[in-house]
């Protein structure tokens, strides 16, 4: 009789199965949460490329065709030369381009002062402040076409309130929203008053968790309120601020609805209030000339994208 004996294989560990070469290994915890995650981003992710890049990139193509009367109809290709027409374009591309710039940086630079100047005055709690904060929300609760509305009834020349208030301190009454040279500033005004609280808020909740000890340390070393507020409050809160730039910036960019609800196509007779959104709009449904319009929205996409770049890096290195 003869007795076999078995030996483990050679690299192997006594005690441990080695699986054979037809079992699947074991998948970790991080393997499958990785595929879950993905599983899940999925849906998003397709979501995301039918509604964004999908359009981007038809109006790439759109920009690059002569489109004229009807999207659909027969085109040709053309080319750089709807961009090349836009770039030449003294009459109203590039006045368009110097409204948005112009409408953007003042906007936007006196919510920044005002915002960070209440957000500074309800920085401590003080009797009322649930009724100003209640108040100061109430712009934002109304869209830009019914603020718009709103304040052509009180700008109206000869109706309207402003007029009447103006007229108590020997102010003769004004056009506002009728004059060419009094378009933008006005709409600059509403702008500042809509989006204000945003900035307020935003700027408000980045004081909230700055440390209180720096403050207090120059306090005692007899600092005074304007010296603790540039030497030590400012620089503390330097990205939050530029953050809500990059927020409200690339939004003031697009503003659209407010213009065209007060101004009308155009931006006016003159076009004394036409910013490129309302120069493209007008290029598509106006004019039709799908394949300019295209173009001029490529243009304003990759200027939005060159200031948003910039400011992010300014934000990272004021960060580190």
């Amino acid at each position: 009789m003869t007795t076999t004996s078995t030996r483990p294989a050679v690299g192997a560990t006594p005690g441990r199965r080695t699986p054979s070469s037809g079992t699947r290994p074991m998948v970790t915890f991080e393997q499958a949460n990785r595929r879950l995650k993905w599983a899940l981003l999925t849906p998003a992710l397709g979501f995301v490329g039918l509604m964004i890049v999908f359009p981007l990139a038809f109006t790439i193509n759109l920009s690059l065709t002569d489109a004229f009367g009807a999207v659909n109809a027969g085109n040709s290709f053309v080319g750089l030369q709807n961009f090349a027409d836009a770039l030449t374009d003294t009459r109203r591309f590039w006045p368009a381009v110097g409204r948005t710039v112009v409408f953007t940086l003042v906007a936007v630079l006196l919510e920044t002062v005002l915002g960070l100047a209440l957000a500074m005055l309800m920085r401590k709690p003080f009797r009322g402040m649930e009724i100003v904060r209640t108040i100061l929300m109430v712009p934002l609760l109304a869209t830009p076409v019914a603020i718009g509305i709103l304040w052509m009834l009180i700008l109206d020349p000869t109706n309207g309130i402003a007029n009447h208030l103006l007229g108590f301190v020997g102010i003769p009454p004004q056009e506002f929203l009728g004059s060419v040279s009094q378009s933008l500033p006005t709409l600059m005004l509403i702008d500042v008053w809509q989006w204000t609280p945003m900035m307020t808020v935003l700027l408000l909740a980045g004081l909230t968790t700055l440390p209180e000890e720096p403050e207090e340390a120059a306090k005692v070393d007899g600092a005074n309120a304007w010296q603790r507020f540039v030497h030590i409050i400012l620089p503390m809160l330097r990205t939050t601020i530029l953050t809500a730039l990059v927020l409200r910036g690339v939004d003031a960019l697009k503003t659209f609805d407010l213009i065209y609800a007060t101004k009308g196509p155009g931006g006016g007779s003159d076009f004394e209030a036409e910013t490129l959104n309302v120069y493209a709009y007008g290029l598509t449904f106006d004019y039709q000339e799908y394949g300019l319009a295209s173009a001029v929205l490529v243009l304003f996409t990759l200027f939005i994208v060159a200031i948003v770049v910039v400011l992010r890096r300014r934000t990272e290195r004021s960060a580190s």
